[in-house]
């Protein structure tokens, strides 16, 4: 069975990361501890991840995060994947730093990678994990802070939620959704005082 996990960001170093890049961070960190690497092809760089009989294709679209409804829509129909097996990356400001929530369905909450991409496909009725990055700026500050780059204190722990979301994907391809939210979502979100959640992995062994 295939599935398309999909990180959203924007190409090119300048972007490097970035908080409006995490989606592409968390597929380069998955891909890494897979020694598997990404090729450039039509509307991205794509890699293929082999999990427990799941073949999941990562995509990493070139489109800046504006189009990326043109990559989805591609890469859904070129592999066969129905819409119900792509999972969606996206950082949220709505959402303090480091809390992961995911979701089967919903509106765009003013991410311009989502809105494109439902406009393209024509539903909200698909998979998606929001990173949260928070909001910390001052009035007509969202975009300096949305293509900032983070503090090394704050990439640090957010290396550290990055693992969850790998081992959320993971889980998505296996176990499904309904099980890979009922045993993740209350861990992802920010644990008291800054520590790491304990989270719920057996479904993804």
């Amino acid at each position: 069975m295939k599935y398309l996990i999909v990180g959203l960001g924007n190409i090119g170093e300048e972007y490097r990361d970035t908080r409006h890049n995490i989606g592409f961070t968390i597929l380069d960190a998955m891909a890494l501890a897979s020694n598997i690497s990404f090729n450039d092809k039509r509307y991205g760089a794509v890699s293929e991840y082999k999990y427990k009989g799941r073949t999941l294709i990562l995509l990493k679209p070139s489109t800046y995060v504006n189009l990326s409804g043109n990559a989805v829509s591609y890469w859904l129909k070129k592999e066969n994947i129905p819409v119900e097996n792509m999972l969606v990356i996206v950082d949220d400001l709505a959402l303090p730093p480091g809390s992961i929530r995911m979701r089967p369905k919903g509106s765009d909450g003013g991410h311009n990678g989502l809105a494109h991409i439902s406009a393209i496909l024509g539903t909200t009725e698909y998979p998606r994990i929001r990173i949260g990055i928070g909001s910390s700026f001052q009035k007509g500050g969202q975009k300096d802070y949305v293509l900032g780059t983070w503090d090394p204190q704050e990439k640090k722990f957010m290396n550290e939620r990055i693992s969850i979301v790998i081992e959320m994907i993971k889980s998505f391809s296996f176990a499904g959704l309904d099980r890979t939210m009922t045993a993740f979502n209350k861990a992802a979100k920010l644990p008291p005082h800054g520590t790491e959640p304990i989270t719920d992995k057996s479904v993804s062994k």
